[in-house]
């Protein structure tokens, strides 16, 4: 899972790139990248966070009216630095590209690109699939009389030849900027514009909140199959190419956007709130009366408050959390995610001490972290702890660009309810209920399979195992 933004009009960009990204960091921390464009590229990318890779200088130096940027949180490729993005070619005209999301058929088209198209990739990331599998497809047009339409065809083969979920923005250099989704719309990306002396600036970003900070009005939501174009006289041409069924990310919801991000006209906040609610009934029927309901900051909290509103039970903070310390979920190794937990949540003592306390958390995927919290609220005195997670179990791996993409890593998978209750020494254990979905999420079509196992994309299976072919070779060769 990445951010990703684009912005073109009239005057120069970086300005809207480099805060954009700020408001889209927790979508990645891995890396940061900006590209421009006024006569050629001009790129800054790096390792770290957006206010670690640019600077006062980069204002200056990253000229031109057109432009995109990324914040990378590693999934598919090492965190090194030639995985960073943008990524650009210079054949034909010379195109830069984003994307958030995860090619699920990385290895076929990794060959298919040197047997079909002779293109070596450079590193293994794969951005290049997409980005190089577009430019094959563009190098066939008519480059001297480019159309509209030569680009959206372009696209659409890309979107046939290649699975996985992918939301893109591209420079096309002094053509335009483009943007496209995956066939099944499984990662978001919203179309904003601001009219400004200069003229109107157009501007696609991973959530709406970009458009919030920086003044722009939002326009839509893309869909699946989606193609916009915007050319160099601010014309927006938009088709839809190759498109399945939709089933977009559940977890943009539960956890990974921001609280006060809108898709598909529904607020993030107001759906965590209710699958807090709904996780009131399983409480009452088990006979449990809390003292008091606490999230863990800051997922849980939406999820937590419409618990404690339906429970009649009051909602304290009752963890502290350090926002200099990162996220245990994306730490590569299981004891740095345990030390991660212990150094970044701080109890509130006198809200926990001597209480049974009800503490929700947005998901359990490995149980490190439940477990840690657990042994945290315990040491500060609680007399019960009640652990709540506001999604189902996650018993299958997700493919599509969230760091959950092996079985064995998955709690849920290889333990029962109980044995997981045990494992993380809750009093009582509760999630939501995955029959409630579609009740939940009834105005937009979701991606479940990191609950069901049912993925909308072919030879999950084979990827699966993959994966773990992969992550097993890392491991042997550390």
């Amino acid at each position: 899972m990445c951010g990703i933004i684009g912005f073109t009009g009239n005057k120069k960009v970086v300005g809207d790139l480099i805060y954009g990204l700020l408001t889209l960091q927790h979508r990645g921390q891995d890396s940061a990248g900006i590209v421009t464009f006024e006569k050629m590229f001009h790129t800054k990318k790096g390792k770290g966070l957006v206010s670690e890779v640019f600077n006062e200088k980069h204002y200056e130096r990253l000229r031109g009216n057109t432009g995109i940027g990324h914040v990378r949180y590693t999934t598919h490729g090492s965190n090194s630095p030639e995985n960073a993005q943008p990524i650009t070619t210079n054949y034909p005209y010379g195109i830069a590209m984003v994307h958030n999301g995860n090619v699920t058929n990385f290895k076929e088209m990794n060959k298919a690109l040197y047997e079909d198209y002779h293109v070596l990739p450079t590193s293994t990331n794969d951005l290049e699939i997409l980005l190089y599998t577009f430019a094959a497809e563009l190098k066939n047009k008519d480059l001297k009389n480019l159309q509209v339409q030569d680009i959206f065809d372009a696209v659409k083969v890309t979107q046939q030849k290649i699975q996985g979920a992918y939301a893109v923005i591209s420079v096309i250099a002094n053509h335009g900027l483009l943007a496209f989704m995956d066939p099944n719309g499984i990662r978001p990306l919203v179309l904003g514009k601001k009219e400004t002396e200069d003229g109107i600036t157009y501007g696609f970003a991973s959530e709406n909140i970009t458009f919030d900070h920086l003044g722009y009005e939002v326009i839509r939501d893309l869909q699946p199959g989606e193609i916009v174009y915007i050319d160099e006289q601010q014309q927006v041409h938009s088709t839809i190419g190759h498109r399945e069924k939709q089933h977009f990310c559940v977890f943009e919801y539960m956890y990974f956007a921001r609280e006060d991000s809108i898709f598909y006209g529904n607020n993030v906040a107001g759906k965590r709130v209710r699958l807090g609610q709904s996780i009131t009934k399983q409480i009452k029927k088990a006979g449990l009366s809390p003292d008091v309901v606490i999230d863990v900051p800051s997922s849980g909290y939406f999820a937590a408050s419409g618990l404690a509103e339906a429970l009649g039970v009051p909602h304290h903070r009752g963890l502290v959390k350090s926002n200099y310390i990162g996220r245990s979920f994306i730490a590569p190794e299981q004891k740095e995610r345990e030390n991660i937990v212990h150094r970044k949540l701080n109890p509130i003592k006198k809200a926990i001490r001597g209480k049974k306390v009800v503490v929700v958390d947005d998901s359990i995927v490995r149980g490190t972290t439940s477990k840690r919290i657990v042994e945290i609220l315990r040491r500060a005195g609680a007399k019960e702890v009640y652990f709540v997670s506001a999604a189902p179990p996650v018993k299958h791996p997700c493919v599509y660009g969230i760091d959950m993409s092996v079985k064995t890593e998955l709690i849920a998978n290889k333990m029962s309810m109980d044995e997981i209750r045990e494992y993380i020494n809750a009093d009582a254990l509760f999630y939501f209920d995955l029959a409630e979905l579609p009740e939940i999420f009834n105005k937009v079509s979701i991606c479940d399979a990191c609950f069901t196992g049912n993925y909308p994309t072919p030879d999950v299976e084979k990827i699966l195992d993959d994966i773990e072919e992969d992550r097993n070779s890392e491991k042997e060769n550390v």
